[in-house]
């Protein structure tokens, strides 16, 4: 078993990052360089602080990982420096850990007992153990297509290229079904490619891993918008099944906000996916915050990629805002008691290149000059409750005072609303909920017969982790409806959601 002592012995330790001036200086990913020996003996030591706990939370799908992730198992093999068993261990619940490792926010940490005191020392650090066993397996050479042996003679389309499309693809390319996967964009990813920094993941990343995926017999067809470039009836025709993986891109916007009409105010997305390209080399952005005053609107993920971007490509300043107060720096039993995720300030490491962030505050009104260009955005100190007859969210001023912030570039990255209007949708006879997604049966079979749904689409945006899992599971249903019967892991349920207070 785990040592039983040993996060007595080590303390929790994050991977080193570059300086900040090499950061800001570059496109690549935050963290530094190591050497792999070097790399490998600090997570041996960070594994061996693992417990071995005899109810791992940290894999419980409803308060840990929802992959089923089997933690402490490959904690002790890394312990012990098998890292070809950890692979196997990893791999087998898993399909891409690569992209888990840098950028899932890790719920099986807040999981973990070690969370439960801070005089812990902090949970295992189960992310970076993770991300270096999936770097370890690469560079070993542990990862190699596979190749099923049997053709069932049954096709599938999975229309959209994110995690939760390329897991279900993978799953049933493995099982022996004819894929293909559709994607609307020029390159294959989703938000993987287009919706997350390099900094955060290089796209080298994701490539080598969809080396794989064709090298197993998996078909991607990019720029093809089905239900526009491929009619809904060939669709149809030629498939045995479908798989709606299309995500929820269709971004909140402020239409209430006096000025919100100004030139220069954007969702966040319009600014991430042409910086993502022209990284990828397409040229220059549209929208580009080198020499301006940035203000971005949003204290999330988004909001934290669109802060970092910014900096790179160049601004004069940025600040973050966030109606909500700043959160406390550990977690709050009575808000949110382990093994749930913890309410406390998240600080993305774009947060400590440059900027600032600003809390209990939210815009008045946004002021143009007079070629009508957002130049700056009032602002009043704010708290938010609820409605008790409604349940509504209310932003409440408590404040008459108003603070004025330069900004030549305003970003809105308040969320999402659900999956995007579009022909397919109408073809298929498909209907959104109130949530904006894609509802399903038990068997993640949508209202019309043969038609899946998975990911952000079904469950509203969400995590990567999560996206995987219901791709996983997906791909077992799918297996079942065209073959009567399935071995392939389904990890989650439709209905499955995190732990939480309520």
């Amino acid at each position: 078993m785990a040592d039983p002592t040993g996060f007595l012995k080590y303390e929790r330790e994050e991977p080193k990052k570059k300086s900040k001036e090499e950061r800001l200086a570059t496109w690549g990913e935050v963290y530094a360089d190591v050497d792999p020996g070097e790399r490998n003996e600090k997570v041996r030591k960070q594994a061996s602080r693992c417990m071995d706990c005899g109810i791992p939370f940290c894999h419980s799908g409803s308060s840990g990982c929802p992959l089923g992730n089997l933690i402490p198992e490959w904690n002790d093999l890394v312990r012990r420096g098998d890292w070809a068993a950890a692979s196997d261990r990893l791999h087998a619940t898993n399909n891409f850990p690569e992209f888990t490792g840098k950028l899932c926010p890790a719920p099986c940490e807040a999981g973990c007992v070690l969370s439960i005191s801070p005089l812990s020392g902090g949970p295992v650090a189960i992310k970076r153990v993770e991300a270096t066993i999936a770097d370890q397996s690469w560079e070993a050479g542990y990862v190699q297509p596979q190749v099923s042996e049997v053709s069932s003679g049954q096709r599938v389309a999975i229309v959209g290229s994110g995690p939760a499309g390329l897991a279900a693809a993978q799953q049933l390319t493995r099982a022996g079904h004819e894929v293909t996967v559709y994607e609307r964009d020029d390159r294959l990813g989703g938000l993987l490619r287009y919706g997350i920094p390099e900094f955060k993941m290089e796209k080298k990343v994701l490539d080598r891993r969809l080396a794989q995926l064709r090298k197993e017999g998996t078909r991607f067809v990019t720029g093809c918008e089905v239900g526009v470039d491929l009619s809904v009836e060939e669709l149809r025709a030629q498939y045995d099944a479908v798989v709606l993986a299309v995500g929820a891109l269709r971004g909140r916007d402020d239409t209430t906000t006096p000025g919100r009409e100004l030139a220069g105010i954007h969702l966040a997305m319009e600014h991430l996916v042409p910086a993502n390209k022209f990284v990828e080399g397409d040229g220059p952005p549209r929208i580009d915050a080198r020499g301006k005053h940035v203000v971005i609107i949003g204290g999330g993920d988004t909001g934290a990629d669109s802060y970092g971007t910014a900096t790179r490509q160049g601004a004069l300043s940025v600040t973050q805002l966030d109606q909500y107060p700043m959160p406390p720096s550990t977690r709050d039993d009575a808000r949110s008691p382990w093994p749930t995720w913890p309410y406390i300030l998240r600080t993305y490491p774009a947060h400590e290149e440059a900027g600032e962030r600003k809390f209990a505050v939210a815009v008045k009104r946004f002021v143009g000059d007079e070629n009508g260009h957002v130049r700056a955005v009032e602002l009043q100190q704010v708290r938010v409750q609820k409605d008790p007859e409604t349940g509504r969210r209310e932003v409440i001023p408590v404040s008459d005072e108003v603070e004025t912030l330069p900004a030549d570039l305003v970003l809105l990255a308040i969320g999402f609303e659900g999956v995007e209007e579009m022909p397919l949708l109408d073809g298929l006879g498909l209907s959104l909920t109130r949530r904006g997604t894609l509802s399903c049966g038990a068997d993640w079979q949508t209202e019309t017969p043969g038609v899946f749904v998975c990911g952000d689409a079904h469950r509203g945006a969400s995590l990567v982790v999560w996206a995987i899992a219901e791709g996983r599971s997906v791909a077992h249903a799918v297996d079942a409806y065209l073959t009567g019967a399935s071995d392939l892991p389904a990890p989650v349920h439709p209905t499955a959601l995190p732990l939480a207070v309520v």
